[in-house]
Order: C-alpha cells, then sequence, then structure tokens
C-alpha cells in the first residue's frame, strides 16, 4: 500500500479528494481491519481525542466514531442535539474554535453542507463529516469497501439506486462513483432526482474515469444487468408523518422486491445505509402499516435477508472506514 498523505485534511465530501485518495483509504480500512480482525493492537493515537457533535442521532455513525477512535488509542466526547450550544448560543465559528483549541478532530453530523464546511474553516484541525443534508461520504467508503470486498473490484461495475434520489445518499453514491469509474444508475419520480449541477458535475468526473451516470424513472430499467441494487428510506429524518402520504404514492413502483433482484446480474447483491423498513420491527414501520397498509416500504424482507444481501457487512464497515478516515487526517 503506497503512502498517500492526508495529514491535516478534512473529509467533508468526496468531490474534495481524488480516485488515488479514495482508493488509498480504502486500502488503509483493509488494513486496519485486518488488523482488528487478527487481535492487533493499532492504538496510533494514545493520549489525542476527538469531539462527535451530533445534531442528528445515530447507532452507526455513532458507534463507528466512539470504536474507532478507541481503537486508535483515543478518547471520545459526544455532544448529542442537547449537548452542544452549536449555532444557538454559540456561533458554528467560535464552536470550531473553541473545539478545536481540546481536541484532535471534530465530527459534524447534522444538517446543511454549510455547517460543516464552515466548521472547517475556522477549526485548525480535521473536521470530519458524519452525514449532512447534502453529503453521506463516510457511509460511501463503507459501501465502496464491501464492493470491493465482494467482487475484487469497482470499476466497471453497475449500481442502480432506487427511491427518493434527492438528497445524501443519492448525491454522495453518484459522486462515489463517477470518483472511481462505475455506472451508477438513479431510478426515481422525475420530481426527486438530484440536483442538475450536481449531475453534471459527476457526469464530468465521470467522462474521465470510465464511469457514467444515468436517471431514469423506470425501475425495471434500472434493474436489469445491474451488479448493485442499492435504497434508503423513502421519508428521512425529522420529516413529517404527513410525508408519508405522497412518497409511498411516489416510490412503491420503485420498492427493491425479489422480481425487480431477478432483472438484475445473476451474482447481483443488495445494499442498504439502514435503518431499514423492511418489517414491523420499528415503531415507525407499524405506524405506517396502520395507516396505509403496507407492511414493508423500500425494500421487502425477501430481499432484505437474502444471501445477496451485504446491509450487515456495510453496516461493520463504517467503523474501518472511519477509523482509516481518523487515522489518515491526523497523521499516520
Amino acid at each position: 500500500m503506497a503512502k498517500i498523505d492526508l495529514k491535516g485534511r478534512d473529509f467533508l465530501k468526496l468531490l474534495d479528494f481524488t480516485e488515488e485518495e479514495i482508493l488509498y483509504l480504502l486500502d488503509l480500512a483493509a488494513d486496519l481491519k485486518d488488523k482488528k480482525k487478527k487481535g492487533i493492537p493499532h492504538r496510533y493515537f494514545e493520549g489525542r481525542n476527538i469531539a462527535l457533535i451530533f445534531e442528528k442521532t445515530s447507532t452507526r455513525t455513532r458507534c463507528s466514531f466512539e470504536v474507532a477512535g478507541h481503537d486508535l488509542g483515543m478518547g471520545t466526547t459526544y455532544l448529542d442535539p442537547e449537548g452542544s450550544q452549536i449555532g444557538k448560543k454559540e456561533s458554528i465559528a467560535d464552536t470550531a474554535r473553541v473545539l478545536a483549541g481540546m481536541f484532535d478532530g471534530i465530527e459534524y453530523r447534522g444538517y446543511g453542507q454549510e455547517i460543516v464546511e464552515e466548521l472547517a474553516r475556522y477549526a485548525k484541525v480535521p473536521v470530519w463529516n458524519g452525514l449532512t443534508n447534502e453529503f453521506h461520504p463516510t457511509q460511501m467508503l463503507a459501501d465502496l469497501l464491501t464492493i470491493r470486498e465482494h467482487f475484487g473490484r469497482i470499476k466497471g461495475l453497475r449500481l442502480s439506486y432506487f427511491g427518493d434520489a434527492r438528497y445524501n445518499t443519492a448525491d454522495s453514491l453518484m459522486v462515489a462513483g463517477a470518483k472511481t469509474g462505475m455506472h451508477i444508475v438513479l431510478a426515481s419520480d422525475e420530481h426527486y432526482f438530484p440536483d442538475p449541477a450536481l449531475v453534471e458535475t459527476c457526469r464530468e468526473i465521470a467522462a474521465g474515469t470510465g464511469g457514467s451516470i444515468t436517471l431514469t424513472t423506470d425501475p425495471e430499467e434500472a434493474a436489469r444487468g445491474a451488479h448493485i441494487l442499492y435504497t434508503d428510506v423513502w421519508v428521512s429524518m425529522g420529516e413529517p408523518m404527513e410525508a408519508w402520504a405522497e412518497r409511498i404514492g411516489l416510490m412503491k413502483k420503485y420498492q427493491v422486491n425479489a422480481a425487480l433482484m431477478r432483472l438484475a446480474d445473476p451474482d447481483a447483491i443488495f445494499m442498504h445505509c439502514l435503518p431499514a423498513f423492511h418489517d414491523q420491527g420499528t415503531g415507525i414501520g407499524r405506524q405506517v402499516y396502520e395507516k396505509f397498509g403496507m407492511a414493508e416500504l423500500e425494500v421487502t424482507d425477501e430481499v432484505f435477508e437474502s444471501g445477496q444481501s451485504l446491509v450487515f457487512e456495510e453496516a461493520e464497515n463504517r467503523m474501518h472506514t472511519i477509523k482509516a478516515v481518523i487515522a489518515a487526517t491526523l497523521g499516520l
């Protein structure tokens, strides 16, 4: 693994990184994952500390950062939506400068991309994007690592995403795919397509890596021959229950089910960034069923629990790839 120097860099969106830098982070993640599986200690940053700002709560992102930090020998301080004055009684700029004086790195998970960008502008330590409305770069590294582990490659594969394609997951899949030479297909209602300017940017990048970006309203067209079928929840965190009525009507044709999987490549896999409404095991899932009569939403339980599903391998890889981001930007 040829070392690439990322010390002091922020990790805000994959648009900021070259294909070589992204692949280096995947290589580093694979190495750190191997060490963890073999029980080889890698506490490279003993005595360092990182701050985790969560304006939106999370299971995978919080656990990934905390375990990654612990494995690297670091202390972690979690600031929940009520545990920080960011943007309320203290400006983002002031928060960044205060935390940078106490911590060696800052993670932010919350709302607009402009918030994490402003944190990075004023902090003198690396800032990492755990999720914003626009981008979800740590999820993308986990997805790419999972894909590479399964197929042995990334370039040339076709990933088809189904559902609401306007926000962070679909946006970031376009960027990740364009940067690494994948063929990304987004299947959605035309009113739920991503920002045209970002689509054009990704198409320009893909032209140089051998990838492509395709938008379609036809789920069968998107599924046909795909190597990866990917979906996400139809209603995002914080949206009211009323949003489900419109969203179900427009999105139910994009549900990933067995019929759609049969159109894909015979060796196709299913991926989901989680949480998923594939059964009645969640409070929201039960509410939606009682109100709208749909027992399964963006993916059926049959697909979710099938041998083609790599959702839990993907979830585990959040930790390994986040560990690589922390380590690389702190100067491993």
